[in-house]
């Protein structure tokens, strides 16, 4: 598969797995705000990485997660039809810290620049 098409499908996978978050799935852990920040597909295309931001405590996030991954096989058949392939890879949801971790980053960097200004 050419790098173009790859990515292509990538973001399609992303787009359609927030489209199924925002409203087609109705598991109740589900219910808060959850955003798909990436997929990263397996070289043999048999699996794909889904990286979700959720935000809510950890017991909820936990939650979110483990709602999503229940619902992975749903997820697996709608991939399939909505993007017309013969075999869709399996999603493998995995939260995703890097806002957490930049907003920290971010907050560190103020209170280095607030040192030096005094």
């Amino acid at each position: 598969m050419s790098g173009h098409h790859r990515e292509r499908l990538v973001e399609e996978i992303r787009q359609e797995i927030e489209v199924m978050l925002a409203g087609e799935l109705k598991d109740p852990r589900l219910d808060l705000s959850i955003l798909v920040t990436e997929a990263r597909l397996s070289p043999d295309q048999r699996h794909v990485k889904v990286y979700v931001n959720v935000h809510g405590t950890e017991a909820e996030q936990a939650a979110a997660l483990a709602a999503l991954e229940a619902a992975a096989g749903y997820i697996r058949r709608q991939l399939t039809e909505r993007l017309f392939l013969r075999r869709s890879p399996q999603p493998e949801f995995v939260l995703d810290h890097s806002a957490e971790y930049g907003a920290r980053i971010e907050e560190l960097l103020r209170r280095g620049k607030k040192g030096t200004d005094s």
